[in-house]
């Protein structure tokens, strides 16, 4: 189980980590609390259950639930770089599938609903995936901890 939980949890990433997951999460947080809570001016689980039933994701209200709580409890987790591989992993999959529904006929540029933004926070994801927390995480110091007992 350590061995399992060490590599999960190791990263070699230094500050890198930590820049890409602060500005990464506090933006998936608050696009996830636009979701759940209907903060910043969002519409909530029941408005964005009804814009994802009219992309075809059903039900929309789970989609919704699960969309945004991926978001912004993923964002939390990428802010603190606890389990950031996972975190990460969850949202880079809800961005791919932003990406693939709700953005891709629109193109490129965000100006016109497109997927730009979402490609760039899938990118940023991709990279925690294969990198880790970086240092001032949780992470590391779950790492630290575990292999001064072993």
């Amino acid at each position: 189980m350590n061995t399992t939980l060490l590599k999960l949890l190791s990263t070699d990433a230094g500050f890198a980590g930590l820049l890409l997951r602060l500005p990464t999460g506090i933006v998936l947080a608050a696009h996830g609390a636009q979701k759940l809570f209907a903060w910043f001016a969002g519409y909530g689980l029941e408005g964005t259950g009804q814009y994802m039933s009219s992309l075809g994701l059903e039900p929309g209200f789970l989609m919704a639930l699960l969309a945004g709580s991926a978001e912004f409890f993923g964002g939390l987790a990428l802010i603190l770089g606890v389990l950031t591989r996972p975190a990460a992993l969850v949202t880079a999959f809800t961005m791919l599938m932003a990406i693939l529904t709700a953005h891709s006929q629109y193109g490129l540029f965000i100006s016109n609903g497109g997927y730009e933004y979402a490609l760039v926070l899938l990118a940023v994801t991709v990279s925690l995936i294969l990198s880790g927390a970086g240092r001032l995480s949780v992470d590391r110091v779950i790492v630290h901890q575990l292999t001064r007992q072993a």
